[in-house]
């Protein structure tokens, strides 16, 4: 093996790249349109052009990417995760074209990759699993009789694929009819097959996975567990080994189970067994038949590059330990930084400046380490045609509680500043008493997303308007120190549509002084800031009188009168509204408005004009980087125009819908 093609993109193309290089093995980079100028691109060997911006135009096309691999000499081929690294097909394929396939048999991956086959297989050889159902009937009907048989509450899941894709939680025989249809369409859109099987549902349970690692000469190992509780949408956002709830002979247990379960299936190389925790008991989930995102964790607490196991096993060689070799040491903690806002909407942009925290590695964390795997640096392009990842950061340190606090601190220092992300709310996270107690389950963040979110907005409210003159008075390209002023200039700031009335007068040489009303408190403010660019970048904001901490803003203006700024942990962002009216400015002009939140494209519109809706009622559904999104109306009104269509593509702020608040019509029609 001398050359790998690696059919896929972003921070697992580079990863790939990275193990690859230290072999001494060669790697070719294969890449989209949007793509062109993307770190894997230029740190691979060689690069080939695959075309096509969307992903069912490039990663996804198998005929482009055998040719990419002939035209490059290749004689490898890694799937990376996602895409068609679980696609028996293009697994076939790649061997059929006489190249090695750095991944499970074909076969494998058929029974293992049907959620249905899995649990057949699983039930033969003993490992438990949930009751349900997955025949070939995929009517409504027969899912409205084998939910009532089961016991409601169930969940629907995509037979095919992952990632919470295709994925509907059902309390009662009224929603299952539009959970079938959301979960189908889902299904289709990510996977190309919308076949749906149906399981009890259990409420609060821990979702815990099992690494394991097999061989062509029959050996398989596991290599301990992860806890991947932490999540939203059926998709994980914090990974961490050993989970809290695990103790050896649990271990042991779930383990033997993974293994046996790949076992009966005849697998070879790196694979993931999923399973439900309830207590003491556990059941089957699924088996992924690929490299997870979250393997890093596995790889701290182990000290084994598990890419370089997959290339080894590739090439016939056998598993260099045996399962009592397998040592387990510290703790590891990985989050998963992604360009969503706080609602967990996926959004796209440009970076317009990242600076990941000091000393971060692209390699296996060592003990007390930060690992930063990641594809970002300044002028990426976040893209609506791929998901919301941006990068992932990993700590490995002797304990669980110095791993959290490590994670945290790693995450204050980390700076991605152009377009939303959940760096904060990751941190808020971490820091939670139930998260840190290890009592995190399931339905965590449905139960304390909220109060995440109002704990965030308490820690920003206080750095608001010191952050916000260090944005508004420092990143103007044509300005520089103020010069002095005996006029106060009004300010109004809107910041998560509240607006904040100010008046500052510049005094030169970067001190400003401020009256109005505290954004936290209410009370009176009449003070002066200093601002001091530093030779680092960014800002320090040095009140002088007024009732702030110092701090150290860096910020970034996005379009001609809105800001992004980060204070450490803290993320905001802030509009000047001082040159509109004072109704809009107030936040009065589009409350007749539903504005799309992302880029997307529209596949349902459930309403119709001239519909009276209840608060929370949907409007219209968008799918964004393979997820669908239900936009609702925050309160009764009216749907009194649809200004878009089904298969329609819509930009971030576009105007969807009007609305008319129903007492209004109500009373228009007396």
């Amino acid at each position: 093996m001398k050359k790998i093609l690696i059919a896929n993109r972003g921070e697992i193309a580079r990863r790939v790249i990275h193990t690859a290089r230290r072999m001494g093995i060669d790697t070719v980079a294969v890449y989209s349109d949007p793509d062109a100028r993307a770190l894997h691109v230029r740190e691979a060997t060689q690069a080939v052009a695959l075309g096509g911006a969307a992903s069912g135009d490039s990663y996804l096309r198998i005929d482009k990417l055998l040719a990419a691999a002939r035209a490059s000499g290749a004689d490898a081929v890694h799937p990376g995760y996602g895409f068609l690294s679980e696609n028996a097909d293009f697994a076939q394929a790649v061997q059929d074209a006489g190249l090695a396939w750095i991944g499970p048999p074909p076969a494998s991956i058929r029974v293992l990759g049907s959620k249905a086959g899995a649990k057949q297989l699983a039930q033969q050889h003993g490992v438990p699993c949930l009751p349900g159902y997955a025949g070939e009937d995929q009517s409504d009907e027969r899912f409205a009789v084998e939910a009532a048989r089961i016991g409601y509450p169930v969940m629907v899941k995509a037979v095919a694929g992952g990632g919470g894709r295709g994925m509907r939680l059902v309390n009662g025989a009224a929603q299952l009819p539009a959970a079938l249809a959301s979960a189908r369409s889902e299904a289709l859109a990510g996977f190309g097959c919308g076949d749906l099987l149906v399981e009890r549902a259990l409420l609060a349970p821990r979702h815990v996975e099992v690494q394991v690692f097999a061989d062509a000469h029959g050996h398989c190992i596991h290599l301990a567990e992860r806890d991947c509780s932490v999540q939203r949408r059926h998709q994980k956002l914090i990974e961490e080994s050993p989970s809290p709830a695990v103790g050896e002979a649990l271990r042991a247990h779930m383990g033997a189970a993974a293994v046996a379960l790949a076992q009966a299936a005849g697998y070879v190389g790196a694979g993931t067994v999923e399973f439900l925790l309830d207590g003491e008991q556990f059941y089957l989930m699924e088996m992924n038949t690929r490299l997870q995102v979250e393997h890093p964790v596995t790889e701290a607490l182990t000290g084994l590059d598990l890419v370089e196991w997959q290339i080894r096993v590739a090439r016939g060689e056998p598993l260099p330990l045996a399962q009592p070799d397998v040592r387990l040491q510290g703790h590891a903690i990985e989050v998963r930084l992604c360009a969503e806002d706080a609602q967990f909407h996926p959004h796209t942009g440009r970076v317009l400046h990242f600076e990941a925290p000091t000393h971060a590695a692209f390699e296996r964390a060592a003990m007390g380490a930060l690992r930063f795997d990641h594809a970002l640096e300044r002028g990426t392009e976040v893209s609506p045609h791929y998901d919301a990842m941006l990068g992932k950061l990993i700590v490995h340190a002797p304990t669980r509680g110095e791993a959290i606090a490590a994670l945290v601190r790693s995450l204050h220092a980390t700076q991605v500043l152009g377009l939303p992300t959940n760096r904060a709310f990751l941190a808020e996270c971490l820091a939670h008493p139930q998260f840190v107690a290890g009592q995190a389950l399931v339905p965590f963040l449905a139960q304390q997303a909220v109060a995440i979110r109002d704990a965030l907005l308490k820690e920003e409210l206080p750095a608001l308007v010191p952050s916000a003159l260090a944005a508004i008075f420092t990143t103007n390209p044509a300005g520089g120190p103020a010069l002095p002023c005996s006029l106060q200039r009004p300010l109004r700031l809107r910041h998560q549509d509240q607006v904040h009335a100010l008046a500052v007068r510049e005094l030169g040489g970067g001190r400003l002084h401020i009256e109005g009303a505290d954004p936290a408190t209410g009370k009176a403010l009449d003070g002066s800031v200093q601002l001091a660019l530093q030779a680092e970048g960014g800002v320090r904001v040095t009140p002088l009188g007024a009732a702030w901490a110092d701090q150290r803003v860096r910020a970034v203006a996005v379009g001609a009168t809105r800001w992004h700024w980060q204070a450490g942990g803290i993320d905001g962002w802030v509009e000047d509204a001082s040159h509109e009216t004072a109704a809009r400015a107030g936040g009065q002009g589009g409350a007749g408005e539903l504005r799309a939140p992302f880029n997307g494209r529209v596949v349902a519109l459930p309403a119709a004009a001239g519909q009276q809706l209840a608060a929370h009622d949907t409007v219209l559904v968008i799918e964004s980087m393979k997820l669908e999104h239900s936009l609702t109306v925050p309160v009764a009104a009216v749907l009194v125009e649809l200004l878009v269509a089904v298969g329609q593509q819509v930009t971030p702020g576009q105007v969807l819908a009007r609305l008319a608040p129903a007492a209004q019509t109500q009373e228009a029609a007396a």
